[in-house]
């Protein structure tokens, strides 16, 4: 049964860190100038109450991974560092002063790239600049992304200085040969030395990222990898699948063959094995595609109902307004979003000019909004609702003809105008979202725009 459905629904779609999701964002109703009057408006109705989230991009890494999709430059020169840092503090700068009060900060996120690219002096600088011209809220978090094997005790040291008590590892696979298929050699105890480093210094929220369905990648492999962090016993886990999207993001993900990835079907098993084996061990599974002991704030928000999803994935809290900055960030109002430009250079040149580097992004309208709240419930609570009359659209009629045949496969149940996602519709969650997205709906793409969902 599994298997059929794996064939039935594998298929490309989006993975839903927004909607509408950026190939159907609206270019021509979109300005600048409409960008910042969002955010400004989200800011006065958010700031004082819950505050902002704040994600940096850092983009340069020393050697080019070839499973990744992200933005990055590739270089061994660190004497990038403080240019680009002087330069997201006055993208910052200029975020700051359109709004009419300091900025009350619930969530920062350093992202890449690689940020332990960064020395720890230049981190702190960074953090320290941003910090100036804003508060922490009272319960923040404070998170980055580390490379296990360039993480220092002294990276730690310093991003905990100034706040910061989650961090999380991009670990992968431990085999050797899928290693070396994806340019990632990273030895099982450079994972263990940052992890318990980390502990020994404070930080309160340690997580590893695993990726399943990697070229040459068996079911022994993706047991041998769950089983050595299981030993470790990091507080969260993303288990995702490997988004082969090498139309988009060209040579970097070239460096195997179609043929050496695993099946649709291998890579739907070798998620029920990891899923299983975290199990055993007390992860519980949040939302799609993340783990979390009992003790960590992604579970406790998932009990509370404050699990939220965005550009930066799951987080623990909403916070309304999110600004994006460096190259290629995302930022959203809950209004709108706003993309930054992708060249490092037309960065540089734009903040030279004073002006905020975006180029592109949406203005969300009304039936955007309703739609959005629906997706974001099936991602975060695998259930939603329309009994309240702002969540009516009108293509809903539609929207539940196309889940029936889901419904009939067990994927789902709707009753008293809501959806509820069964146990066996979780790993579908995003073909279910499908179904709400009108924008999808209307003009199918030509071409492959997506990863596959499973």
């Amino acid at each position: 049964m599994l298997k059929s459905l794996v064939n039935k629904y594998n298929i490309a779609g989006p993975r839903y860190t927004s909607y509408p999701t950026v190939p159907y964002w609206d270019g021509d109703t979109f300005s600048l100038e409409r960008w910042k009057s969002s955010l400004i408006k989200s800011f006065k109705e958010s700031n004082s109450k819950e505050g902002i989230s704040l994600y940096i991009h850092l983009p340069f890494c020393e050697s080019l991974c070839t499973f990744c999709g992200c933005n990055k430059r590739i270089t061994k020169q660190h004497s990038v560092e403080s240019p680009y840092i002087e330069a997201v503090l006055k993208e910052w700068n200029l975020y700051v002063d359109m709004l009419d009060e300091m900025p009350v900060i619930k969530e920062m996120h350093l992202g890449g790239g690689t940020p332990t690219f960064f020395s720890p002096e230049h981190l702190k600088i960074l953090i320290q600049g941003i910090l100036k011209r804003a508060e922490k809220a009272q319960q923040y978090e404070f998170s980055f992304e580390g490379h296990p094997n360039n993480t220092t005790k002294e990276h730690l040291k310093a991003l905990y200085d100034v706040g910061f008590r989650r961090v999380s590892y991009g670990v992968q696979d431990y085999n050797e040969t899928v290693q070396k298929a994806i340019h990632r050699i990273q030895p099982f105890n450079n994972v263990k030395r940052a992890t318990e480093l980390a502990r020994q210094i404070g930080y309160t929220s340690i997580g590893h990222d695993i990726i399943f369905g990697l070229p040459f990648q068996t079911l022994e492999h993706v047991k041998e990898t769950i089983l050595k962090t299981k030993s470790l016993q990091p507080d969260r886990l993303a288990f995702y699948s490997y988004a082969h999207v090498p139309w988009i993001k060209g040579n970097g993900q070239r460096g195997f063959n179609d043929s050496n990835l695993p099946t649709a079907e291998l890579k739907r098993k070798q998620y029920e094995l990891g899923k299983n084996l975290l199990a055993e061990v007390g992860y519980e599974e949040i939302g799609m595609d993340h783990f979390a002991l009992a003790t960590d704030s992604l579970y406790k928000s998932m009990i509370s109902g404050d699990l939220h999803r965005n550009f930066m994935g799951y987080t623990a809290s909403k916070t309304q307004a999110m600004i994006g900055l460096g190259v290629s960030s995302i930022s959203d109002s809950w209004y709108g979003f706003a993309q930054n430009v992708k060249r490092i250079e037309d960065y540089y040149s734009l903040l030279k000019d004073n002006v905020i580097p975006v180029f592109r992004g949406h203005i969300l309208n009304q039936e955007d909004l309703i739609i959005r709240r629906h997706i974001l419930n099936l991602m975060c609570q695998f259930k939603t609702s329309w009994t309240a009359d702002d969540l009516y659209f009108d293509e809903l009629p539609d929207t539940i003809i196309r889940l029936k045949e889901m419904e009939k496969d067990g994927l789902l149940q709707i009753e008293n105008n809501t959806i509820e996602v069964t146990t066996k519709g979780q790993p579908f969650v995003r073909n279910i979202c499908m179904a709400f997205d009108v924008l999808l709906q209307r003009k199918q793409p030509n071409t492959q725009l997506f990863s596959m969902t499973v």
